[in-house]
């Protein structure tokens, strides 16, 4: 009973993963598009990591391939690392010198602040964490 439950939620790992990309890229989407809310330098890095996410866990799922866990964690810690480097520079933990944002919208601007707390940068935080969580907690099976 235990192995059976354990292989269902390895299973359903990757989808969550995609799904955890999918809302980011939608997310994204509507906050810049729908919202007008323009993407700091920071923001379009996170995307560049983001963006191929959809569609290489995707992709991975449908022919079943046991890399996409590499290729998926690759980029999701590249996007983790961005974004941890830019909640530190939000929250004042790195001095606004030391920033990659010199034109357009500063990477510590509040755009928006949802309960008082949860910000671009923080969601962007939590879905490369929960990426790379799902990716590393997934054991792919080989054919």
């Amino acid at each position: 009973m235990g192995n059976e439950r354990s292989s269902t939620i390895n299973d359903i790992l990757p989808y969550a993963a995609w799904f955890f990309a999918f809302s980011s890229v939608v997310g994204s989407l509507f906050f810049s598009e729908v919202m007008a809310l323009p993407p700091c330098a920071l923001c379009w890095w996170a995307r560049i990591a983001m963006y191929p996410l959809v569609v290489v866990i995707g992709v991975g799922i449908i022919i079943r391939d046991a890399k996409m866990k590499v290729y998926g964690l690759s980029l999701s810690l590249i996007g983790l690392a961005i974004a941890i480097y830019h909640n530190l520079l939000y929250y004042g933990f790195i001095p606004e010198g030391l920033t990659a944002c010199s034109d357009g919208v500063p990477c510590n601007a509040v755009q928006i602040e949802l309960l008082g707390f949860i910000t671009i940068p923080m969601m962007g935080l939590s879905a490369f964490a929960a990426i790379t969580l799902c990716l590393l907690l997934y054991k792919p099976q080989e054919r």
